[in-house]
Formats: C-alpha cells, structure tokens, sequence
C-alpha cells in the first residue's frame, strides 16, 4: 500500500512540473535587423538562449528591436516591435500559437497624425483583463510639445497608448503619461485589483535611470513617481513574478551587461544580478510564461 501511495505521489509531482509554465524572454541582438530571439528559463534566474531567429522583420523599417510579447485569453502570442529607429510612425505586429509559425506581419500606424513626430519605440503590450483589451503603450517624441531637461527636442518623449480587442481595429492614440520629463521604457504591471504599478525609464539627461509610479487602473493616472533605483544609463526594464517575489531585468547598456532587482513591494529593491545568468547579446524584450508543451516544441525546433 506505502509503494502504490508513493507511485500515486510520484506521478502527481511529475504532473505538476509538467504543468508549470516556462518563463520565455523575447530578444534581439544588435544591429537588430535579423529577427525575434528568445531566452527560456524553468525558474527565471538561470536563462539559456534558443540561439535562433523566430522571425524575420518585413515591415516599416524592417528591423525588430524592443519586442514584446503578450499570450492572450486564447493562448494565442501576440508580438509588436519598434519598427525604425527614427523613421517610422508605427510599429510591426504578428502573431503565433506556438511561436515557431507567425501570421503576416502589420505596420500599425498611430502617430501620423503628429506631422511631427519624430519616433514610435519600444512598444510594450499588456492585457487588461479588466476591460477585455489589449493596452498598447509606446514612447514618441514631438518637438516643442513638452517642457524638457538638458536633452535635445528631437529626444524628449511621452509616453502614449492606444487599445485593440482584435487587433484589426485599434482606438485613437492618445497620451498616456506625461510626468513631466522625457520618460520612454514603461512596463504596466498588475499586483491586484485596483493596484497597478508602472515601471518607467526617466530618460532625462543626466538621469537616464528606471523608476516606478503607482495606479489604481492600467491606463493610470500613474503618481507618486519614486526616486530612481538604477544607476545611470539603464534602460528596458521588464518585470516578472515568482512566489512573492518580483524581479525586474533591466539593460545596464553602457557597462554591456544585464542586470536584475527582486523587490516585494516596488519600494525596496535587492539587486540580485550576481544571482542571475543572461546569455551575451541579449537586449530589451519582456518575460511571459507559455506551457511546458509548447516550450519543448520550440527547443526541438531551434535544435536545441
């Protein structure tokens, strides 16, 4: 009887650990003109790289940086990227089941209104499952808009959003956060009902450091903006939850390395960099979790 218990339970962890998500990390290396990579890990500390592209850009610019992916309601992936460093005044979107096989690829415009505007970047995708939408939020930079720091005009941004349900039909672009610097990098992370909070890169010169801001919905308003927790010249930040902690990854771009925070309640923060392995040339992308089945298809497509 203690044999068949022990075989029932046996077969019940395997089950579990077969269930548990696997944390995935989009990616692109630089010049950033090859495509979608990707980073998996089984505890989100220790990340090892598929070492392949997923995707190949084909629209606006025809370069993928800051990608960003989102799994929807259905399971479907949804990805959206900077399209053009300073040319283009939309961004690229696909989407996949199983993140070998993509639809084709859109250029979703939402600043040519701004006959100005010089910039559409780094897209960042998050589901509200409040209002059954998908939030898309992106840093564009209008000259003589805004009040600004020692930065020039031509790089002093807001941060500004626009909603889909489908993405074939989007709402008008509207401004998401002004407060009151040049801010670019924004994540939109939810803790709990009513309870949001906005990770947010002031790139303001000389700061150019990551900061936080609370809400109480996803589109804001966002308040009570902290002191920074970086150092200078750190960028990209994403933000991922294991038991109760947070991590937040960020891009330490000018000492060329990847770091990391784990904080509880976005007040305090422990740098765990030391603790964490991120493969070289890994830059700006977001964390999201896909099942056990799909991750092993990936690997044994990218050969790995």
């Amino acid at each position: 009887m203690k044999k068949i218990a022990l075989y029932i339970s046996s077969l019940f962890l395997l089950s579990c650990a077969s269930q548990k998500p696997v944390y995935l990390f989009s990616s692109f290396h630089e010049p950033a003109n090859a495509g979608l990579r990707m980073l998996y890990s089984y505890n989100g500390y220790s990340w090892k790289d598929l070492d392949t592209v997923l995707i190949r850009p084909a629209v606006g610019s025809k370069v993928m940086r800051d990608p960003s992916i989102v799994r929807g309601p259905d399971g479907t992936f949804h990805l959206v990227w900077t399209s053009g460093w300073n040319t283009d005044k939309g961004f690229g979107y696909a989407s996949s089941k199983d993140l070998i096989n993509w639809s084709e690829q859109q250029f979703i415009d939402v600043m040519s209104h701004e006959p100005e505007a010089v910039n559409v970047w780094a897209p960042e995708l998050f589901y509200d499952d409040v209002n059954k939408q998908f939030i898309i939020i992106w840093a564009s930079t209008i000259p003589f808009r805004f009040a600004k720091g020692q930065e020039e005009e031509k790089n002093n941004h807001r941060m500004y959003y626009t909603v889909t349900k489908d993405f074939k039909t989007f709402s008008p672009t509207k401004l998401f956060i002004d407060p009151g610097f040049s801010v670019i990098d924004c994540v939109i992370v939810k803790r709990g009902a009513e309870d949001y909070v906005l990770v947010l890169k002031d790139n303001t010169r000389p700061n150019r450091n990551i900061k936080v801001a609370f809400g109480k919905s996803a589109l804001g308003p966002y308040e009570n903006i902290s002191e920074p927790f970086t150092g200078s010249f750190t960028e990209g930040p994403t933000v991922m939850k294991t038991g109760n902690d947070w991590l937040i990854f960020y891009d330490a771009y000018r000492d060329k390395r990847y770091d990391a925070l784990r904080t509880k309640d976005f007040k305090t923060f422990e740098n765990i960099s030391n603790a964490v392995t991120i493969p070289e040339g890994h830059k700006h992308g977001t964390i999201f979790t896909a099942n056990k089945k799909i991750v092993d298809n990936l690997k044994k497509w990218a050969g790995k």
